[in-house]
């Protein structure tokens, strides 16, 4: 008999660095088309044949409309409750972009959030990411 390997899905986020219209700087997030529902880092699924750096570049243009510059890779994050829909580990990304975001793909809305002023609503464990981002770890 055959054996069947189940692997976890590979997807990426990224942490986008803008500064807003006051000069001040903010962090892009969006509200999700499809469930889970809620507020998130953009990303997605890499495709096959892909790296993790392009697919990064993609799914922030797809998502936000903006042409990101990644700065660095910032951490994996693996646990596998991560995301409901099944086991997923994600390398996050932190990446420099200008303009002003907008919504399109998965994402139903794009929209810049003062670093103090980020909503509850938030998807998966991008919570944690994001306080992890702002305590300066890893």
């Amino acid at each position: 008999m055959e054996k069947t390997y189940r692997n976890p899905a590979v997807t990426v986020d990224i942490i986008i660095e803008v500064e807003g219209a006051d000069g001040r700087p903010g962090l892009v997030l969006i509200r999700r088309r499809n469930p889970p529902y809620g507020w998130a880092l953009p990303g997605g699924f890499v495709d096959y044949g892909e790296s993790l750096e392009a697919a990064a570049v993609r799914e922030a243009r797809e998502e936000t409309s903006l042409e990101v510059e990644l700065v660095r890779q910032f951490h994996t994050y693996s646990d596998p409750g991560r995301d409901p829909r099944g086991h997923s580990i994600s390398t996050v990304f932190i990446a420099r972009a200008s303009g002003e975001p907008r919504g399109a793909d998965d994402a139903a809305e794009a929209r810049l959030f003062a670093p103090g002023g980020l909503p509850l609503d938030l998807a998966f464990d991008h919570g944690e990411i994001i306080a992890d981002y702002r305590a300066g770890r890893y």
